[in-house]
């Protein structure tokens, strides 16, 4: 029987390979194996060993795909076989990756595994668009949610979401935003607060929609085309457009 391999749960970032971390790199040149999700790009996949399988377990709507059960079983296996695997997710594995439930999984069999975190999307989408997620006077938190759960639908605390003084940051929220807008007004969150929808973020394709809660959610099924999508709503948005113009404004005046 083989000794048995080792599981590392990696995150892929948004997609660039210069926002690959070096260890997630250093793995991926060595592993035996690449398991990865539909948001992994190719010039990621393309740094790691030729003669490495890579495995497509991604999940995208109206395709066949693998039950999480089977891809808990399958890095498993794996592992069992005496290979050294890499779990490459977009972002990071834990953060709405599903890394927490393979890392259990991993653990009731007694495999040995690793967690590599990746540069996840809300903070990759904020930087690229100048959007502090924090800042000092306007949001002293940020809060990460997913725009909808397994089933599909909604299951937040929107008393707690539509607090001021707090940046949200909704991930694959675009199909659901007009129950996610009025899951907010009902708890107090003016309509006109800032928002931003920002699609491929941290990537060469990265787009910006800027509006208010109200209009981005009117604007998204005719701006959003691709996705994946991030929703950021929250003063920090004015904010980061303020600056941006007066930025603008400043390099008009210089030359």
């Amino acid at each position: 029987m083989p000794r048995i391999g080792t599981v590392y749960l990696v995150g892929a970032g948004p997609g660039s390979v210069d926002l690959l971390t070096l260890r997630a790199y250093r793995l991926l040149r060595s592993a035996d194996v690449v398991v990865h999700d539909r948001l992994v790009t190719d010039e990621v996949l393309a740094l790691a060993r030729e003669d490495a399988p890579r495995l497509d377990v991604g999940k995208a709507p109206g395709r066949p795909c693998l039950p999480q059960e089977a891809i808990n079983a399958l890095l498993v296996r794996l592992a069992r076989e005496g290979r050294m695997v890499v779990r490459l997710k977009g972002g990071d594995p834990f953060i709405f990756g599903r890394g927490g439930e393979e890392a259990a999984t991993l653990a009731e069999a007694r495999v040995p595994f690793e967690v590599v975190p990746g540069v996840t999307a809300a903070l990759a989408c904020a930087a690229q668009a100048r959007i502090p997620l924090t800042l000092r006077s306007v949001a002293r938190a940020v809060t990460l949610a997913a725009g909808h759960t397994a089933d599909g639908e909604i299951d937040l605390d929107f008393d707690a979401l539509a607090r001021r003084g707090t940046t949200l940051a909704i991930y694959m929220g675009a199909a659901t935003l007009p129950r996610l807008r009025a899951g907010l007004l009902a708890h107090g969150m003016p309509h006109d607060t800032p928002a931003a929808l920002i699609e491929r973020g941290g990537t060469p394709r990265q787009r910006v929609l800027h509006g208010t809660l109200h209009s981005v959610t009117e604007d998204a099924p005719d701006w959003v085309t691709e996705g994946p999508v991030l929703a950021v709503i929250g003063e920090v948005v004015a904010v980061a457009r303020e600056s941006a113009g007066a930025g603008v404004e400043a390099m008009k005046a210089e030359y």
